[in-house]
């Protein structure tokens, strides 16, 4: 089984042991919605395993956005809708060659086969896919990925970020254009980090420091458009060093 940690009433948390991979699990009166469950084989097995033991049914899924990792399902989690914003939806159908080619030969097919199947929402994730006493918003935005989504859950002020809000992974813009599109997220989340007394990354360690997390994305940010380098501790971690350059690269080219 997988430890699986609760951070806020009904909010559970398991952490991969790749890139501190997050799953996030909303569970109450038997029921459970699985954000971005991930992330080995063998993880999402033992993410069944608990599930089963507490007598949880899954009732649906949710993928923050369209990377190999964030879309990941098991088949004994069942049948239940799996759903994504709409350009989540998209790409993981458009790219799903490129996806699987990420996520190796040697990864099982049953489980490669489930990977990506989503469906696209506008605004909130139905009700019927949400256990009760949870009220998700979604907060989509093109920082990270195209059609990336954050999910605020009011009741609770948990803001589950996706990949962003890391306390271990810089910020990670991956095109010219997406610079802006990642400070703009930044803008949008704002508000919600204000309010967040926890926040739970796609990557890393869940925390109330949602506010200076964000800061210090914004500094990290500021600092390499102007040239300067940084002093954020995460560029210590390991492939930070390789993003950082990645960075400095768009920056020049922008």
């Amino acid at each position: 089984m997988r430890e699986l940690i609760e951070v806020a009433d009904g909010v559970s948390v398991a952490t991969s042991a790749i890139m501190s991979t997050t799953s996030t699990v909303l569970a109450r009166d038997g029921a459970a919605l699985l954000i971005d469950p991930s992330w080995l084989p063998s993880e999402l097995e033992g993410l069944a395993d608990v599930l089963d033991a507490r007598a949880l049914n899954v009732v649906g899924g949710f993928a923050t956005h369209a990377h190999h990792d964030h879309l990941l399902w098991h088949e004994r989690f069942g049948a239940a809708p799996r759903w994504a914003s709409a350009a989540t939806a998209a790409l993981a159908r458009d790219e799903r060659a490129a996806l699987l080619e990420f996520l190796g030969a040697e990864f099982p097919r049953p489980l490669a086969d489930l990977m990506g199947r989503v469906e696209g929402v506008d605004a909130v994730i139905p009700a019927d896919s949400v256990p009760s006493g949870f009220a998700p918003e979604l907060v989509v935005h093109d920082g990270h990925a195209p059609g990336h989504t954050a999910v605020w859950l009011p009741d609770q002020r948990v803001l589950i970020a996706g990949d962003m809000l890391s306390d271990l992974e810089l910020p990670l813009p991956f095109w010219p254009d997406d610079l802006d599109s990642y400070v703009a997220a930044l803008d949008l989340l704002a508000p919600y980090a204000a309010r967040a007394a926890i926040v739970i990354p796609g990557h890393g360690t869940p925390g109330g420091d949602a506010v200076a997390r964000l800061d210090a994305d914004r500094r990290y940010l500021d600092d390499v458009v102007a040239g300067r380098v940084p002093a954020d501790p995460r560029m210590a971690h390991p492939g930070m060093d390789e993003e950082y350059e990645h960075l400095k690269r768009l920056v020049a080219g922008s």
